[in-house]
């Protein structure tokens, strides 16, 4: 359950690096316009499993993930995600704040530009000790979940088109590959959007070692907005799907 309800909807929001076409967006431009402040339904399995904040702007943002329900009664999750950036939304440093259930753990990661490196130190809080740490090279520009969201939003591929954007969680860095696939219109709380399906080659021992396929969905007009997002996992995770529910003014 646990990592149903923070790790599998971050590792969904972490999809959502598309870029322009089959190049690097290493070298970004100007960052585009920010998303602002968004709020999603969790879905695990047909049923409501919780809820998802997701707000940025030019200099950082954060992901703010709570479960409820039954999801909530068997395994309480309280977690935050926040991020700052460098220039043209390099990732410089990234913070998890995760309490679940009994546990309290913070991960964190500092992505240094001029060394090419990130490193990554995992801490339990309740036992006042580092769980696991690593180093890692990385490009000099390098993406996570949030500042890759900004960066898709510029001029995402069309249909039949690809991108492979550099991206790194700490732990490991590769160049993902993201497809557009088809237009599609999808139906959510917030209401029925025009969208482009994309899928992001993100698992499998990419990024991520867990085996599934990450799906996410952004509107056909000039705001791409992220509407949805699905991961499908293996047996016993199975599917967790975040909807938009409703978008606040910037």
């Amino acid at each position: 359950m646990r990592f149903v309800t923070r790790r599998s909807a971050l590792i969904a929001l972490s999809v959502l690096i598309a870029g322009a076409s089959a190049r690097s967006l290493a070298a970004a431009v100007a960052p585009a316009g920010t998303l602002g402040k968004l709020n999603y339904d969790v879905e695990w399995r047909l049923i409501h499993a919780g809820s998802a904040v997701i707000a940025t702007d030019d200099a950082g943002g954060y992901v703010k993930i709570d479960s409820a329900g039954l999801v909530s009664t068997l395994f309480k999750v309280d977690s935050t995600y926040t991020v700052h950036y460098s220039q043209d939304l390099c990732a410089a440093d990234t913070l998890l704040d995760a309490r679940e259930g009994k546990r309290h753990r913070q991960t964190t990661v500092t992505y240094d530009r001029d060394q090419g490196r990130a490193t990554f130190t995992d801490r339990d809080l309740i036992k006042n000790e580092i769980r696991n740490s690593a180093q890692i090279e990385i490009p000099r520009c390098v993406h996570e979940a949030l500042g890759a969201i900004l960066t898709v939003r510029r001029t995402p591929p069309e249909p039949g088109q690809w991108a492979q954007i550099p991206m790194s969680n700490g732990r490991h860095s590769a160049q993902v590959r993201v497809e557009a696939q088809e237009r599609e219109e999808v139906s959510t709380p917030a209401g029925a959007f025009k969208t482009v399906r994309y899928e992001a080659r993100l698992m499998n021992g990419v990024i991520y070692e867990r085996k599934g396929r990450v799906f996410f969905w952004l509107t056909d007009d000039e705001r791409r907005i992220p509407v949805q997002i699905r991961v499908r996992l293996s047996f016993p995770i199975g599917t967790v799907t975040l909807q938009l529910q409703k978008e606040e003014p910037k």
